[in-house]
């Protein structure tokens, strides 16, 4: 009964330690996702700038895509748009995957990675249609133990990064879609909505179809373009889209500290428990022994009589 009483001391002991690490990970993680929220709202103000500043400037190259959808003009090769606004034939698709680079994030990883390869598997006949970029290690690893042809990778972000770290992936990207390695790009990752719950999310990246012309007209702002409204948005589309893609990468670094957070409070919740009922069983196996003893007293009297 001795050796049973110290093992049950040991795993309380082990398991409270282990508490206080957990709990000391939650906090970090609650730390971290504050920043990230306030990083979230801050690209949100610079993202709806610069989506009127683009919907303002492309309003003529929009309302003539339209016509070309509309109408089968001899001329139509001669409309003054932009690349990244037209779609084309879809030959391949890209799809940007967005996990973490470690584990201790409960689901966050199997969620995304689970109904990525459903969709791609309902969306593409082979691999040969699509092409993938994976941001985050645990993403890439799971691809190439599949066989699955990762075309670009990005590892070890930071937990609040900046441009100027996945800079590299997304001109990257843009790259690829202007020399036709895909038609069409895909970002999945999941989208953090509150510190409990975040959602799978596939959004539309390129080519940028989500500016309406229409929008234009409630912009009151006249702007005096230098060299020219052409050459300015040969620079200014293909930063729109980056932002469009590293804002989806600090959307899915949000979610993924809140899981870490999450995932964190459940393990100190059930360490908890765990200490509850050793402690439970510790002190029965010590009433045990006591009245073994106070038995064997006993006995050990009545003997001598």
């Amino acid at each position: 009964m001795g050796a049973s009483l110290n093992e049950i001391k040991q795993r309380i002991a082990s398991t409270k330690k282990t508490s206080q690490i957990t709990n000391a990970m939650q906090m970090v993680s609650g730390a971290k996702l504050t920043k990230s929220e306030a990083a979230s709202r801050s690209f949100q103000e610079y993202a709806s700038k610069i989506r009127s500043i683009v919907t303002h400037l492309v309003a003529s190259q929009l309302n003539d895509l339209d016509d070309l959808d509309n109408f089968d003009s001899e001329d139509s090769s001669d409309l003054n748009y932009h690349a990244m606004l037209k779609a084309r034939p879809v030959k391949k698709t890209g799809y940007i995957v967005i996990t973490s680079d470690k584990g201790l994030v409960g689901g966050y990883n199997s969620s995304i990675l689970k109904q990525t390869m459903k969709m791609m598997s309902d969306d593409h006949d082979s691999q040969e249609e699509f092409v993938l970029i994976a941001i985050g290690g645990t993403g890439a690893d799971f691809f190439k133990a599949r066989g699955i042809n990762v075309a670009y990778e990005l590892r070890g972000l930071t937990d609040q990064p900046t441009f100027d770290e996945v800079r590299k992936i997304v001109s990257a990207a843009t790259s690829m879609y202007e020399n036709e390695v895909f038609d069409e790009l895909y970002v999945c990752y999941n989208h953090h909505i509150n510190s409990l719950t975040s959602q799978f999310r596939v959004e539309k990246m390129l080519p940028i179809s989500d500016l309406d012309p229409e929008e234009a007209t409630t912009y009151e702002q006249e702007y005096i373009l230098e060299p020219s409204k052409e050459a300015i948005l040969d620079n200014l589309l293909p930063q729109y889209a980056e932002s469009l893609i590293y804002g989806a990468i600090i959307d899915a670094k949000t979610a993924e500290h809140a899981a870490g957070m999450t995932a964190m409070k459940t393990a100190t919740d059930n360490a908890q428990n765990i200490i509850s009922d050793l402690t439970i069983s510790y002190n029965r196996a010590r009433q045990g022994a006591i009245t073994q003893e106070i038995t064997e007293i006993v006995a050990g009297a009545a003997a001598l009589e």
